[in-house]
């Protein structure tokens, strides 16, 4: 043992003596490169410039110059490095010195405030005030305060629906058909709201609600673009939420809002309340982006675009913040809202120089409705609002695509005009508008109208529309031999919406 003890104290004494060494090695380094050879660069510099030429003089000035300024640079580095170190030192002492003091003084109001319950209750018992709260004070701490919240906004819908979803209860006269739908709605606007709309739009309006949940209001202005969802919300008694969409919306954030760094507070928008209360109900909601295309709808409202093309619904989820947080509102799911099936987004569009183009990425997966016509005064009944449930109005979609799908004879007519533009135009209608005909004609005809009507609506909304970024001036031949070939398949008098849009295309040449 004893023999092993003076074997680790030589062991240390070397280590000891090998620290020393290597600290005295590098601080003499250092003292000899910077002080005691000094002297001896100028002795070299003197020696060697006695063959020095003008030249020489010129690159040793320089040199020299460059290498005191780097020496420079280097203790000024190693002098701030050194003072932000003392600094950072000297502010974390702080902190640790104040959270020390604000967890004294937190306990400190704890025990206080234990204290003033207490005495509260020994002066209610002395008088023999509320026993039953003197009983619930004593000797107990003042309720849990409420985790303060990131989200105002969308708390206070949870406060307002605490009592949970709202239900849309429907009377006897609420339960009608989709054809009794329409033109109650056209009284009711006429009646009471004096809007006027005809079959024309409504049908569609409603048709296009049962094939997606993004519809686009497009015309000239004046023609009641923005007040028909208006008039919808007041007719089903839920007013539509309108939204004006900004020139500088660039992205989502600009839409659904984003989370400030600093304060720790989501700046909330007026979309994203409205878009988080339709979790709240089972009535229809309509959420209006007013003049969608005074920016870019595919770069601020692409994500929606997308999610809504998932199949199942219960994948709708939008991200608002990265996860949850205690305290975030409760139908806001690992950070994440639901786009719930009863919302649909009603876009207004004008086309004029201060827009921006609609993309086929948008088109195809919308719903357009034509408004270019400001339609008469007409005389309605007084006719009431009504409230449905989406269930019983999804109910009524599904029934009218089953006792209304498409006739064999339309299918085969769809794809004798998928052929002809496929080779006279070289585009085509893909599997989404072919779904997309599928759900709106079926019900488009349970409003009151005709499959033939309905198929020439949406050929040329959702088709012919393509033919805008084509150049026209050399398709001539080939649009009026489609117009031949709608004529004789459906004659002169059908296919109007058709017909007259491809007219529109040869007078503007």
């Amino acid at each position: 043992m004893i023999e092993f003890v003076k074997y680790y104290i030589d062991f240390l004494r070397t280590i000891a003596e090998n620290i020393v060494e290597f600290f005295k090695t590098f601080f003499g380094a250092f003292w000899k490169l910077f002080f005691l050879d000094v002297g001896g660069y100028f002795n070299n510099l003197s020696r060697f410039s006695n063959n020095f030429n003008f030249l020489d003089w010129i690159a040793a000035v320089v040199i020299t110059t460059l290498n005191i300024a780097f020496v420079a640079f280097l203790f000024i580095k190693l002098f701030q490095l050194a003072r932000k170190y003392i600094k950072f030192n000297r502010t974390e002492i702080s902190k640790d010195k104040l959270n020390k003091e604000i967890a004294v003084l937190s306990q400190k109001l704890v025990e206080a405030n234990d204290e003033k319950n207490k005495i509260l209750a020994l002066k209610m018992e002395s008088i023999g005030l509320v026993p039953e709260l003197a009983s619930q004070y004593k000797g107990k701490k003042e309720p849990k305060e409420k985790i303060p919240s990131r989200f105002t906004k969308l708390i206070e819908v949870d406060e307002e629906y605490q009592d949970g979803v709202f239900p849309a209860i429907m009377s006897e006269s609420d339960e009608v058909s989709l054809k009794e739908l329409v033109q109650r709605f056209i009284n009711y606007s006429a009646s009471q709201l004096k809007l006027y709309y005809e079959f024309d739009v409504i049908a569609p309006f409603f048709a296009g609600l049962a094939s997606t949940n993004l519809i686009i209001l497009e015309g000239i202005s004046g023609t009641g673009k923005t007040s028909l969802p208006y008039a919808m919300g007041k007719f089903f008694n839920h007013d539509a939420d309108i939204i004006s969409v900004q020139p500088s919306w660039r992205d989502r954030s600009e839409m659904i809002g984003y989370l400030n760094e600093f304060t720790k507070k989501f700046n909330e928008t007026d979309f994203l309340k409205a878009l988080y209360e339709t979790n709240y109900r089972d009535d229809l909601n309509f959420i209006v982006l007013d003049e969608l295309n005074l920016a870019r709808i595919e770069y601020y409202f692409a994500e929606f675009i997308s999610v809504m093309e998932m199949p199942s619904p219960e994948d709708w989820l939008i991200e608002v913040v990265p996860s949850s947080q205690p305290g975030d509102p409760k139908k806001l799911i690992n950070g994440k809202i639901l786009v719930p099936q009863n919302v649909w987004f009603i876009g207004t569009a004008n086309k004029d120089d201060s827009t921006f183009t609609i993309t086929d990425k948008v088109y195809d997966r919308a719903a357009i409705i034509e408004m270019n016509v400001r339609t008469e005064k007409i005389d309605a009944p007084l006719t009431q609002p009504i409230t449905m449930s989406y269930e019983y109005l999804n109910n009524l979609f599904e029934v009218a695509k089953s006792e209304y799908s498409l006739s064999a004879t339309a299918l085969s007519d769809l794809d004798k005009l998928d052929e002809f533009i496929t080779s006279k135009f070289r585009i085509t209608f893909g599997n989404r508008i072919l779904k997309q005909i599928r759900e709106f004609v079926p019900v488009y005809v349970a409003c009151g109208g005709t499959e033939r009507d309905g198929l020439d609506y949406m050929f040329a909304r959702k088709v012919l529309r393509k033919l805008e970024s084509l150049n026209i001036p050399f398709l001539v031949e080939e649009i009026k031999e489609l117009i031949t070939l709608l004529q004789k398949m459906y004659g002169k008098t059908e296919f109007r919406y058709s017909v007259e849009y491809l007219e529109m295309l040869l007078r503007q040449i």
